[in-house]
C-alpha cells in the first residue's frame, strides 16, 4: 500500500496504517529535519512532533494536490524551520542578557565624584576671569538671565555686556579645555 492510500487510512483513525505510514515517512522525515535542526536529539523530538501530528492532522491532506510524502515533508520542513528560528531568538536573547551582565551597573559614587570635580574644574576656570566677567557669566548662566537682564541688573549698556561675555566664555572655553 502506498503512503497516499495509508494517509487517508489514518485520517479515519486506522492505527494499522499510521503504523504501516510511519515506516514509510519516518526515515525521510528524521532527514529533513536533522539536515535542518543538524542536533541529533533536537531533530527526533521534531521528527516525533511531525508524525504525531501528520495522525492528528490526517484528514486535512488532500490527495489532489500533491502525494502523502510531499505532505508529510512540508510539516516537517515547517516545523524544522520554526524550531530552528526558536533556537536562534533564545540564543539572541541569552547572548543580549550575557552582554547586559557584562556591563557593570551604574555607579552612583563614582558619578557624584566626576561631578563634583568638574565642579571644582568650573570653579577655578571662573576665578581666572576678571571680576566684571565672571559677574556677567554667572548672572546669565547660573541665575538664568539674558544679556539684556544682565545689562540691566548692572546699568551697562548691552554690547559692553555682550562684550564681558564673549570674552569670559572665550577664557572658559581654553580653561575648560585643559580639563580634557
Amino acid at each position: 500500500m502506498e503512503a497516499d492510500e495509508l494517509l487517508v487510512l489514518v485520517a479515519g483513525g486506522d492505527q494499522a496504517a499510521f503504523e504501516r505510514l510511519y515506516a514509510l515517512v519516518s526515515g525521510p522525515v528524521f532527514g529533513l529535519v536533522r539536515r535542518m535542526v543538524r542536533d541529533p536529539a533536537q531533530s527526533e523530538e521534531v521528527a516525533q512532533e511531525v508524525l504525531l501530528e501528520c495522525w492528528r492532522t490526517a484528514g486535512r491532506y488532500d490527495p489532489g494536490r500533491g502525494s502523502a510524502l510531499s505532505w508529510v515533508l512540508t510539516l516537517a520542513h515547517r516545523r524544522a524551520v520554526d524550531r530552528v528560528r526558536s533556537a536562534r531568538a533564545a540564543g539572541e536573547r541569552e547572548q543580549r542578557e550575557a552582554q547586559r551582565a557584562h556591563h557593570p551597573a551604574f555607579d552612583h559614587v563614582t558619578e557624584e565624584v566626576e561631578a563634583g570635580l568638574e565642579r571644582e574644574w568650573v570653579r577655578r576656570c571662573l576665578d581666572r576671569l576678571t571680576a566684571l566677567q565672571r559677574q556677567s557669566v554667572t548672572l546669565a548662566y547660573y541665575d538664568g538671565y539674558t544679556y539684556r537682564e544682565v545689562a540691566e541688573r548692572l546699568s551697562l549698556p548691552l554690547g559692553t555686556v555682550k562684550t564681558r561675555m564673549r570674552d569670559g566664555l572665550t577664557r572658559l572655553r581654553n580653561c575648560l579645555g585643559g580639563a580634557a
